[in-house]
């Protein structure tokens, strides 16, 4: 891009970097005590939520957020949809209700690691 004669250094191209990394290699979760403390704190607002007229409203449908399956309420847990350990907030715009099983196949993945899995697994 050009502006009055020079060129934007934010368009530069630049070559991609060819990383290799392995999915169990990525979380790097650590054992200091800032994400401890991260993790402690968003469950204690997970825990006044769970208790919120809104969070009854969501598990009263049974509806799994995942696999779109009605499960009925007393099925079904509170999810983070950007874990907890990656850094992720105890809010509305990061809570859904999940079935058990959709919960613990998703694990610590965000909801775009886990399209890019199911489409991985397509292409095999």
């Amino acid at each position: 891009m050009v502006r009055r004669g020079r060129i934007s250094p934010y368009h530069k191209i630049h070559q991609p970097r060819q990383s290799f990394m392995v999915k169990e290699n990525f979380y790097d979760l650590g054992d200091n005590d800032t994400v401890q403390r991260h993790i402690k704190i968003e469950r204690d607002r997970a825990k006044k939520l769970r208790k919120s007229p809104w969070w009854k409203t969501q598990i009263q449908k049974g509806l799994c957020h995942f696999c779109q399956q009605v499960v009925g309420a007393d099925n079904l847990t509170m999810d983070h949809l950007v874990p907890l350990a990656r850094g992720g907030k105890s809010t509305r715009g990061n809570i859904v209700a999940a079935c058990q099983t959709c919960n613990k196949k998703k694990q610590l993945d965000t909801p775009v690691e886990s399209i890019l899995d199911q489409l991985n697994v397509q292409e095999d």
